[in-house]
């Protein structure tokens, strides 16, 4: 994991220059420290820039206030996933206090005083914490389709006890066989009687 790509926001451009006396800015930059590591990095200034760069980072660093984390992962996570950390210094946290509660995506947290091990067992347990979350929300998927898969069979069902005078047992069994012979799944012929007899009752 060598590729970080950094979002800063557009008034951070100064960060960048060179520090006037008694202000060690550049040296706090995420740029500054990860690239004094080893890393190579990209800053992205705006939304588009980040979507465009994010196919080649191996991470996110986010270099803002966490009220503007949440949206803008969104967005990136879409062309690809990896590791989202926050940059944790003074100003940020500043401007977070009002959004520490909020359920923002973010894997870990790198701070300007790190050093080298630092940020790589930082990094290494961000992308474990990715990997987890990223199976969280495959299974949240999985039992969401199970969830709406199992609306549409026990809908079918009440249909055909209905209008066929049956058990549950039985119009399931009703069901299982019709798959069977289509060829389909069941949740497929199910939602087929469903809006067939939606129409029907429409047309009344």
């Amino acid at each position: 994991m060598r590729s970080m790509l950094v979002f800063e926001r557009q008034a951070d451009k100064a960060a960048g220059a060179a520090p006037q006396l008694g202000q060690p800015v550049k040296r706090e930059t995420p740029k500054f420290v990860l690239e004094s590591y080893g890393y190579h990095v990209m800053r992205a200034l705006d939304e588009q820039t980040a979507e465009q760069r994010m196919g080649n980072a191996d991470a996110v660093i986010f270099h803002v206030p966490l009220g503007e984390v949440k949206a803008m992962a969104r967005k990136l996570l879409k062309v690809r996933t990896a590791p989202l950390l926050w940059w944790c210094n003074t100003d940020n946290v500043a401007q977070s206090a009002a959004f520490c509660d909020d359920d923002v995506p973010i894997d870990g947290i790198v701070t300007p005083t790190m050093s080298e091990h630092e940020v790589h067992w930082a990094l290494h347990f961000a992308s474990k914490q990715c990997f987890e979350r990223q199976q969280w929300i495959n299974e949240k998927k999985q039992m969401e389709a199970r969830l709406e898969e199992r609306k549409w069979i026990d809908m079918a069902k009440g249909i055909l006890c209905k209008i066929k005078n049956i058990s549950e047992a039985e119009a399931y069994e009703v069901l299982r066989k019709q798959a069977m012979n289509e060829r389909k799944r069941m949740v497929d012929v199910a939602t087929s009687i469903v809006k067939v007899y939606q129409i029907l009752q429409e047309q009344k």
